[in-house]
């Protein structure tokens, strides 16, 4: 049976790398995030849905990150559903929990199934090729400031913004061209809301395996998403490879 008193936080830090050194060996960095119904209580008690829907796609907006809290089931899906109904300006939050919720039943039926293919790709064009991730992409040393931002803080944190989820997949994907599945393990490794049915369908929906096109951007959104927080001291602002309008980027990557 495992210990569950502590005389401190560093305790229980150092209890868990002894205990699980497998996955201490993926990095020593711990996250901040705590665990627990009452941090989930108090995250849960100052969303906003109105301010989630206006500013959730920014990547200072407004999300709940409660993500891992509904991952380990400390809270449930119906709990932060009529949470969210009870307040002004719903819709857009209790559309991403119908997301979640249509992933796991998803995976109810087909289980490890979320790793294969669900489809074709939809436009093959330079298809993904690896299956390996390069060793500069999960060492955070591709020399693109937001590519290496992202990763830096998963591996830190264990969180990273949505937004900055669907970039990160489709660099890796897209203009790396690495198989989706190897991405979508070093998330799990590294999220702590990480579970196979929202991680490798969205992963899929990217790749367009099990979405109807492939998702992409360029550097305009990026920036504009950003506040610009990662373009203007990257090493490779004169070269980026998403400094392109989306039709040329478009046809870079898919003619």
């Amino acid at each position: 049976m495992m210990r569950r008193e502590f005389g401190s936080r560093e305790e229980l830090v150092e209890y868990l790398k002894m205990e699980f050194p497998e996955s201490s060996a993926h990095g020593e960095a711990v996250s901040g995030t705590r665990g627990g119904r009452r941090a989930a209580q108090a995250l849960f008690d100052r969303v906003n849905p109105d301010r989630y829907a206006r500013s959730r796609n920014f990547l200072s907006g407004a999300v709940t990150r409660l993500a891992p809290y509904l991952r380990h089931g400390v809270l449930t899906m119906g709990e932060v559903r009529r949470g969210a109904l009870g307040q002004p300006n719903p819709e857009k939050l209790v559309q991403e929990y119908a997301w979640r919720d249509y992933w796991r039943r998803v995976y109810g039926q087909i289980g490890e199934g979320v790793w294969e293919d669900r489809e074709e790709p939809k436009r093959q064009g330079r298809a993904a090729q690896q299956w390996e991730l390069p060793a500069d992409v999960p060492a955070a040393e591709t020399g693109l400031a937001c590519m290496d931002g992202f990763v830096t803080e998963l591996k830190s944190t264990g969180y990273l913004h949505n937004h900055a989820r669907m970039w990160f997949a489709a660099y890796v994907i897209h203009w790396r061209r690495v198989r989706w599945q190897s991405a979508a393990r070093f998330f799990l490794t590294h999220l702590l809301d990480g579970d196979p049915a929202s991680n490798n369908l969205s992963f899929q929906w990217v790749a367009s395996t099990f979405g109807s096109k492939p998702y992409i951007f360029n550097r305009e959104n990026l920036e504009k998403y950003t506040a610009g927080e990662y373009c203007l001291g990257c090493g490779r602002n004169q070269d980026c490879p998403f400094g392109k309008s989306y039709e040329a980027i478009d046809q870079e990557l898919f003619r």
